[in-house]
Parts: structure tokens; sequence; C-alpha cells
């Protein structure tokens, strides 16, 4: 049954992302030739690269922003996430309590200032992303996840969420699958939004504030020229006094940014729209943002058309390929299908439009971090795991601050001022990438080793949700 409805479900899928599956993808900035002079120059087109720019010249507006793409704008992670909004910017509340305990309550309140600054600025610019402010629920997958709910709630609470519990009937009243036995719902300052609208919004703004922007144009590498720093692309360079270096996954801008960013793949599925009949099977009716408590986490969503994006079925490769050939087949999607299946078997006539995957920046924090080179006038800021499209403004805005050797109390806080972990290099982390992945995939299911195995790997600082 289950292969039947794989098979079904994905005869007629698009191997590219939804969110990008638009008009204005096709509207880009030329590339650049020549030798070009800017106060800030600001490599990759993504959020993180976008906020910055805007913040730059909002703070500024005489300030000379550039901002070079390798590919396309949002040719990164910023085009194809989930698309669930929240106030962290530490992937989670329960994250940033491991990673840094003590600067917790410090981190809250910049996170809510965070979010209160995203949304006043989408809505001063108008723009129109979809979003629905509706919340984000945990929900515990068995009676086992149980306990992780109890956890997560005494933390939320902690810190004056407006968040509810839910048993086993109220979570079903919400959402109906088989597999939920619990929830909590965090209901202020969280929900969905539409990836690709806001960040075509961001380009637009950036633009229109004037920052100069060139796609089809990457760094090949910086020089210290003394007075400027020298980035050269293929067709010319550029001179700046700083550089942000917005490349998260992708890790451009200095060799030595892969020591502590690992490339991991996330792939997501998302289904048709789904038609009032079916919707009434699931209810669904306020829409939350979802997580779930399985060892390989889902996450789901619903979009303005009533479309359920499923993802979180993470993958590697060795030497992290940009566009392996195999994430564009039908294969790695199959066992995300069936947990699509089994989270919702009442759907057992949908089918998928679109397929997707792409690397995220995986480090022993799982949050965003810096890397200061050349005395300090290069910022790499990434590592997003997650929870990244609001987290984005917040590095990109900390990032600015430490080019610009701004004196704020964030920017001496452990987050800024510390790096995580490195990872081990090839071909060792393939290795223990890919016996980690198999152990996620399978320890439900199976135990046995897999579980030793996955707490070794959080005791050495790599968490698994």
């Amino acid at each position: 049954m289950t292969i039947d409805f794989v098979t079904r479900a994905l005869a007629d899928v698009v191997f590219t992302p939804f969110w990008l599956d638009r008009d204005d993808v096709s509207d880009l900035e030329p590339p650049h030739a020549g030798k070009t002079d800017a106060e800030l120059l600001i490599v990759g087109g993504g959020f993180t690269g976008l906020w910055a720019a805007i913040q730059a010249k909002e703070a500024d507006p005489v300030r000379d922003v550039v901002l070079i793409e390798a590919e396309t704008i949002a040719s990164g992670a910023s085009g194809r996430p989930g698309g669930i909004l929240s106030t962290s910017i530490m992937h989670g509340l329960a994250n940033a309590e491991r990673v840094f305990p003590d600067d917790l309550e410090r981190l809250e309140a910049l996170g809510r200032a965070n979010l209160h600054g995203f949304r006043d600025t989408l809505e001063r610019h108008r723009v129109d992303a979809d979003i629905e402010w509706t919340g984000e629920m945990t929900v515990a997958i068995g009676k086992g996840g149980v306990g992780v709910l109890d956890e997560e709630e005494a933390l939320h609470r902690r810190f004056n969420y407006d968040v509810v519990r839910l048993d086993r009937d109220d979570v079903q009243a919400e959402l109906r699958s088989p597999l939920f036995e619990a929830g909590l719902w965090s209901k202020r300052d969280s929900g969905t939004v539409h990836p690709g609208k806001l960040i075509f919004g961001l380009k637009r703004m950036a633009l229109q504030l004037g920052v100069r922007l060139f796609e089809k144009t990457p760094l090949v590498k910086i020089e210290d020229t003394g007075a400027t720093l020298r980035a050269i692309a293929p067709n010319g360079e550029f001179h700046a006094r700083g550089i942000l270096l917005a490349t998260n996954a992708f890790a451009a801008g200095h060799p030595h940014i892969r020591r502590r960013v690992a490339m991991i793949r996330d792939r997501i599925l998302m289904t048709d729209p789904l038609s009032a009949e079916q919707l009434a099977r699931i209810g669904w009716r306020n829409r939350q943002g979802i997580y779930d408590t399985r060892t390989q986490l889902n996450y789901m969503r619903l979009t303005s058309d009533n479309r359920i994006l499923f993802g979180g079925r993470l993958g590697v490769f060795r030497n992290a390929p940009r566009d392996p050939a195999f994430d564009r087949t039908q294969r790695p999607y199959r066992r995300l299908a069936e947990a699509f299946q089994r989270t919702f078997p009442q759907l057992d006539d949908v089918r998928f439009s679109h397929a997707w995957s792409g690397p995220i920046a995986l480090t022993t924090r799982m949050a965003v971090h810096f890397q200061r080179y050349f005395g300090g006038r290069v910022i790499y800021a990434g590592g997003y795991s997650g929870f990244g499209i609001t987290a984005s403004r917040f590095g990109a805005a900390v990032g600015l601050k430490l080019i610009d050797q701004t004196a704020v109390p964030e920017t001496t806080m452990a987050f800024a001022a510390t790096l995580p972990r490195r990872i081990p290099p090839e071909p060792l982390r393939y290795l223990g990438s890919t016996i980690t992945m198999h152990a996620l995939d399978t320890a439900d299911e199976k135990g046995g080793w897999r579980l030793p195995w996955l707490k070794l790997i959080e005791r050495m600082g790599f968490p698994l949700s």
C-alpha cells in the first residue's frame, strides 16, 4: 500500500523549489564587469545578504553598498526553506539553552526585538509574502515523544510564551494524524511565510534603497591591499573597506570557513492544493507550522492555497557537491513520501507537485556564528541550520556591527565572540555523517547500536534535532 501510494504520488513531481516556480525569478540583475569601489561589499544574495544590505542603507542612506551573488538571488538555502517563522535566533529555545545557558534571557529579548523589526520593515515597505501569524506547534510522535514536550513546555513558560499544552484528543482536534500523541502550541510571534515572495520583496527593497546588486558574479578570492580589500570576480574586481560573507553552507570567501561548517542536505515535498474535502479529513483549521519529535525530524505547514509542505529528510554527499544528480530523481524522496503517508494516511489520493533538496549549514551550535578574517574587516555570518528566515536578519545586523566595529552589547556576547567546534575534515566528515544519517533514518524502528551512536554524536557537540 505504501509503495503504491509513493509511486503514484511522485509520478508527476517537478524537481525545483515550489517557492521559486514563479515569473520574477527570471528578472536578473546584470553580472559585474570592470573595477568598482564600495564602502561595503556583501557576498551572497540570500536572506542574510539582502537583510545586511537593507539594514546598512536604512541606517545610512548615503553608504555605498554593493551586493554580489554567484548565481541568482535565492539560489541557495533562502530559496528552499520550509517557511516557518519564529522568534528564535539560535535554532530554537532548547538549542539556545544548550549552547548559551548564561545568555538565554538576553538572547530571548534580542530574538523578540528582531522579529518585531522584521515585521515592521516588511509592513513599512509593503512586502506581501503570504505571512500568517498562526503560531508553531511541536507534536509528540507516540508516547515516547511526550517527555520532549514536557521539557519544551517548562522552558517556554519560563520565558512567558503564550503556549497551550494539548493532550491526544486536543492535538487530534487541531491536526488529525494517528501518530500525534500530544502537542505544544506556541501562539505568539510565529507563523508561516512564502519564502520566495519574501526574498524577492527584499530584493526590490534593496534596489529601491540604492544597493548596487550584481547576479552571476561569483567571488574568486579576497586580497588585502592595505587601505582597502580587493575582491576578485571573473570579469572584474571590487575595492571595499569591509566585506560581509553571507555564504552560509557554501562557505565562499575563505578556505578556513569549512573547518567549522559542514554541508548537509535537507529534502522537501510539496503537494498539489488540497480540496476542501481533503483538508476536512485532517482539520488544521488554525494552520500552525508543525515540528514533530521523530529522531529524523519532520516539519510541515500549509501554503496560502492549501498545499502541504512536508520536509526533513536529511542526506549527505562526499565533498558536498552543489547539485548532485541523485537529488533530481525520485529515489531520495521516496522515504519522505512514506513518512508523509504514515502521518496522513487519510490523504491517500494526494499528489506531490514539487520536490527539492539543497545544502544547509551544520555547525556544532546549529545557529549563526561569525568568523573574522583580514583583521576583522571580513566577517563571515552563517551556520543557520533551521529557523533562518528571521534569524538571518539578526545575523546580518550583528555582522554589520562587527565590520563597523560598533560597540554594542551583543557583539561581546558569547555567540558573537566565540566559535563553534571544528568539524573533522574529509573523508572522516563524510564517513561520520553517513553513519549518523543512517542511524537517524532507522533508530525509531530498529534501535540497537543506533541509539548509543546518536548519543555519542550529541556528546561530541552535534545536536540531532
